[in-house]
């Protein structure tokens, strides 16, 4: 299916208006899977013509990104990548792993962005950082389209290298992401160590229900504290 290359409209909007300078796009990937990380790309790239085909890493063929990941990852002005861990995603909520995830990737890079352009509608992010959320950035934005293919090529490689302990997983096929190799391996081994285990897929696991994690809301962590709901936490 054809699609229409990203630009850097948005960065020069930015330049524009805030006077930013470096900009940095930033995507995430590992949202929606069962194991694993969840995993942030920050990219610098300029204003600089970028390699043909980039787009969203979701539009590629895995070939096809692998090719354009090891050419970004020279091509790009700067990168770094952050991850929070299953464990760091049970304890806190997705919301706020994404938030730790995408710091730990900004704060890696070699210099600090004045302006960060974000894949979506909502900012995850917020202050300090100088933030301009974009639905479909990953397409439409240079920065982030770059963003979003090293994000998934370091991230799949990750689980490919996890799925050598447990290989009835697939994960070198599946990266952590449902899929029935993935289901009937919960259902006869039981989570491993890369699982998140406050996720609701385990209520499907009744041989596995002692190890499901529960995470306290602040609500419902003041109610069993004995505190009263309204307070900030």
């Amino acid at each position: 299916m054809p699609y229409e290359p990203p630009t850097h409209t948005v960065e020069r909007s930015l330049r524009a208006t805030t006077g930013a300078k470096i900009i940095a796009g930033v995507d995430e990937v590992g949202r929606g899977a069962w194991a694993g990380p969840v995993s942030v790309c920050a990219a610098v790239t300029g204003l600089r013509r970028p390699p043909a085909g980039l787009t969203d890493s979701k539009l590629l063929t895995p070939k096809r990104r692998d090719e354009l990941a090891a050419v970004l990852s020279d091509w790009v002005t700067c990168h770094a990548l952050g991850h929070a861990s299953p464990e760091e995603i049970d304890e806190l909520g997705m919301t706020a792993a994404l938030r730790l995830a995408a710091v730990r990737a900004l704060e890696a890079l070699p210099v600090r962005p004045d302006a960060v352009i974000l894949d979506g509608k909502h900012d995850y992010l917020g202050a300090p950082w100088r933030v301009r959320t974009v639905i479909k950035g990953d397409q439409s934005c240079v920065a982030v389209a770059a963003a979003s293919v090293i994000a998934k090529v370091r991230r799949d490689a990750m689980m490919a290298e996890l799925g050598l302990e447990h290989e009835h997983f697939g994960f070198a096929d599946n990266a952590g992401y449902p899929s029935p190799v993935h289901r009937a391996a919960l259902e006869e081994w039981g989570p491993t160590p890369y699982h998140r285990l406050s996720w609701s897929y385990m209520d499907a696991l009744p041989r596995w229900q002692h190890l499901k994690k529960v995470r306290l809301t602040p609500e419902s962590a003041a109610l069993e504290a004995g505190g009263q709901l309204g307070f900030d936490f």
